[in-house]
């Protein structure tokens, strides 16, 4: 029998309760984003803009949220898409973020955990999640949780390529 996860046992053993998100949580997961971005140098549109796109977002099917709390000190949100190669969708781990002061603790594994429940509730068939280069920790954070940087069928390193299209068309 393989040794159990010190990380998902902690997660186990953590008090704080983990839940899916509402539509009424939405200035409570911005104000999270807001600080995710803050504390990485990167843009915010603020948490009022936040707020009202998440607003929208979670009363969709195709979103949804993980909170970690009461209060709130993590996050995890998640958007849904179809594919041609699975029955289920796809999910997309938008973003997940957990206040510096919280980490270490077992809340980001508990809000992962639970984020993996509701996906196979919700007939998911992958999950994808982007990672900086320079991000080692939360690379070896979602390895612990199973999921790999390769392709499972060629071995080959899977990438990310972006291209914002504001101000194009």
């Amino acid at each position: 029998m393989p040794d159990p996860d010190p990380v998902v046992e902690r997660a186990q053993r953590d008090e704080t309760p983990v839940r899916r998100a509402e539509v009424s949580d939405a200035v409570t997961i911005a104000e999270l984003l807001h600080a995710f971005n803050t504390e990485f140098d990167t843009e915010t549109p603020g948490v009022e803009v936040l707020a009202n796109r998440l607003r929208t977002l979670l009363g969709e099917p195709s979103t949804f949220a993980v909170l970690g709390g009461p209060p709130a000190t993590g996050v995890a949100l998640v958007t849904l898409r179809p594919n041609v190669w699975s029955d289920g969708p796809v999910a997309l781990l938008d973003e997940m973020y957990v206040e510096p002061e919280h980490r270490g603790g077992g809340i980001g594994s508990a809000i992962l955990q639970r984020m993996v429940e509701i996906c196979c509730e919700r007939g998911v068939a992958a999950i994808e999640i982007n990672v900086d280069e320079s991000d080692a920790a939360a690379m070896r954070f979602y390895e612990r949780h199973g999921f790999s940087g390769t392709d499972p069928d060629s071995g080959e390193r899977a990438f990310y390529y972006y291209r914002a299209l504001e101000g194009e068309g």
